[in-house]
């Protein structure tokens, strides 16, 4: 008999379903603009693929109907959970005037939605990271129940900003969770070029916060770690810093060719633990989910993303007259 995991964290037959939903149409999206993106239509792709149990697992972990979420750019599996629609992210992709996320201004990746408490990002990596303890420290200051929920690369954790945030977080004990998404590479460079210790969960305890390493192909495990970090913050008991181990499955972005550093077989051997497939599979052995489900959903999710594709395909770009709506404070 196989141990129904997802019962013993309180979560319903319903809930991983959605779970499972959530994975299968971020993956579902990401693959689409690859598609649209070899074929000349969307300019750029910057993907999510094999981290996508990290993503949602962490979501569902989260209170979101008040929690912030301050995503990086690969995030498309955090604000999907969060409230953005597979329509929203295909107008970003195609830079339409629809586009909720900066009205086709910003490359693909930077999301931003203030009615979800998705806040936008820059293109500099890592700034995200004080900005999601900016936000803990108003809500702490203005005795608001929330957690800030930031999410970042390994290569991001080498940067200043993420120590100066976390070390601020550190001393003023903010509600913040730190979730670092190691997918073993930062564009080129391997984790064993990057670390001088053995996991970046390592580094906690030199700001005074838990740190914990987690299998970030297990959308169960991640979401036991993050609702216990969210609780953590809720108590008063300051941040935590969460490493979800994963792999990244295709390029960088569209504008790299992974297969100058990184070898095919090694890439092979990532895709016999695709968290899409292993969650599945365990829905199934739990009785969860069988195959005239599991077609149902599969059908639901290519026509989510078939429509958004067709409508922001024919949506208008955006006039020359708005180029600098939302820049300057007068035109």
């Amino acid at each position: 008999m196989v141990k129904n995991r997802h019962k013993e964290l309180g979560l319903s037959n319903e809930t991983v379903l959605e779970m499972y939903e959530t994975m299968l149409l971020s993956r579902r999206i990401d693959e689409r603009m690859w598609l649209l993106n070899r074929s000349g239509k969307i300019p750029f792709v910057i993907s999510c693929q094999g981290q996508e149990a990290a993503q949602v697992g962490a979501a569902f972990g989260l209170d979101r109907n008040k929690d912030y979420v301050l995503p990086y750019y690969r995030d498309v599996g955090v604000v999907l959970a969060f409230g953005m629609t597979a329509k929203d992210l295909m107008l970003s992709g195609f830079a339409k005037a629809e586009d909720p996320n900066s009205g086709g201004r910003q490359m693909p990746g930077h999301f931003g939605q203030k009615k979800n408490r998705i806040v936008t990002g820059s293109s500099p990596v890592t700034t995200q990271v004080p900005h999601a303890v900016g936000i803990a420290l108003g809500g702490k200051m203005e005795g608001k129940d929330l957690v800030s929920f930031v999410t970042f690369g390994e290569g991001s954790s080498n940067q200043g900003d993420f120590h100066e945030g976390a070390n601020f977080a550190g001393v003023h004990k903010l509600p913040v969770i730190f979730m670092c998404e190691n997918n073993k590479y930062a564009i080129s460079v391997p984790i064993e070029k990057q670390l001088a210790c053995e996991n970046v969960s390592d580094r906690a305890i030199g700001y005074g916060m838990p740190g914990i390493t987690v299998d970030g192909n297990d959308p169960l495990e991640v979401y036991a770690a993050v609702k216990e970090a969210a609780d953590r913050g809720r108590r008063g008991e300051g941040p935590t810093l969460i490493e979800t181990v994963s792999y990244r499955f295709t390029p960088h972005s569209s504008d790299d060719d992974d297969r100058s550093y990184r070898a095919p077989d090694e890439v092979a051997e990532a895709k016999t633990k695709d968290p899409v497939i292993m969650f599945g599979a365990y829905l199934k052995e739990t009785g969860v989910l069988n195959d005239e489900l599991e077609k149902q959903i599969n059908d639901k999710v290519m026509e989510i993303v078939n429509e958004a594709t067709d409508y922001a395909e024919n949506a208008p770009y955006a006039d020359a007259e708005s180029a600098f709506n939302y820049v300057y404070a007068e035109k």
